[in-house]
């Protein structure tokens, strides 16, 4: 199968590389020339996957509307912030009729809208039934070098997973299904919040206790937040909720984390952005869900402590210690 990977990042690398090695013929598309120039040499893309060699019949190229002409199937890989901009520039949208497989985890800011409700808006209802999911506990790194890996897929046409589901299988990478997207998307977009969430308290040195209480309510809140939006309270279970919640707020290669980490260590969010060169979803994300849950009337007490953190200045010791003094309630 001919296969458009959009997005040169870790994750979107990661994923041509495995759909590569899984005998397709994949195209991988980035909108950095210099990236683009150094794959294309070196065989590796040093920014992002340094020193893990890349397939020969990976391609890679800065045309956008030469990689979807080739594509039967296309993963997206951008930054969620970046996803109106990519696809709704230049009637990119509706020069794409070949499913679409999405690995991007966020909210968009000011919308509120969920990833796949911002790709159904772009897109339009004729062309949801194209509209695929990836999400769950996948360090792009440990992608690459073939750990074994599980992830789901969530889908709209249910009858067309397996198909999508065989494109990614391999010995070292395993894809569920299932057909509750938001769920999915959901569990991908709040789980990088938490992460932040719990990078604090350890850079704080709060200890494991106050690690696993972060982790155990904050996936009650995605749960509370998921119920109002209709998701099925059993995907929170599985590896696009608890699964992937606990590799980012524990495994050293979260960026989320560290961005908590380091926020904990005293310091300023400004700082830390600009040491880095890989994108944090959960930062606009704690702002999105922040607000979507104010719209909504949902309580999530550790979101609304990320949020005054990285965006009222509020000390992180003081929002530890106003979530500890809430007062009792039953779990």
């Amino acid at each position: 199968m001919r296969i458009a990977v959009i997005g040169a990042g870790s994750f979107g690398t990661a994923l041509a590389k495995l759909t590569a090695e899984n005998g397709h013929d994949v195209l991988l598309w980035s909108h950095s020339k210099d990236t683009a120039q150094e794959i294309e040499s070196k065989r590796e893309n040093t920014i992002y996957l340094r020193s893990i060699p890349l397939p020969e019949n990976l391609g890679v190229t800065t045309d956008f509307d030469a990689a979807i002409n080739h594509a039967e199937l296309i993963v997206s890989a951008t930054p969620t912030q970046a996803i109106r901009e990519v696809y709704g520039s230049e009637n990119r949208a509706a020069k794409i009729n070949v499913p679409l497989v999405v690995a991007s985890k966020g909210i968009e800011k000011k919308t509120h809208l969920l990833v796949c409700e911002l790709f159904t808006e772009i897109f339009g209802e004729s062309k949801k039934k194209n509209l695929y999911f990836l999400s769950g506990p996948s360090f792009a790194r440990e992608m690459a070098l073939k750990m074994p890996t599980a992830i789901t897929i969530a889908g709209y046409a249910t009858e067309s997973l397996p198909e999508i589901q065989k494109v990614f299988h391999n010995e070292y990478f395993r894809a569920y299904a299932t057909a509750d997207v938001v769920g999915v998307e959901l569990g991908g977009a709040l789980k990088n919040v938490m992460a932040i969430a719990t990078g604090i308290a350890d850079g704080l040195k709060l200890g494991s206790n106050t690690r696993a209480a972060i982790i155990t309510r904050g996936l009650a809140e995605i749960a509370r937040l998921g119920e109002k939006l209709g998701a099925k309270p059993m995907t929170f279970m599985g590896l696009a909720g608890m699964g992937d919640l606990v590799l980012t707020c524990t495994g050293d290669l979260s960026r989320n984390r560290t961005v908590g980490l380091k926020l904990g260590q005293g310091m300023s969010l400004e700082e830390i952005q600009s040491e880095m060169r890989m994108v944090a979803e959960g930062v606009p994300t704690t702002e999105s869900a922040y607000e979507l849950a104010q719209k909504l009337g949902v309580d999530l007490p550790i979101t609304a402590a990320v949020y005054h953190i990285l965006y009222k200045n509020m000390p992180a010791r003081a929002a530890i210690h106003e979530l500890m003094g809430r007062a009792s309630k039953f779990e």
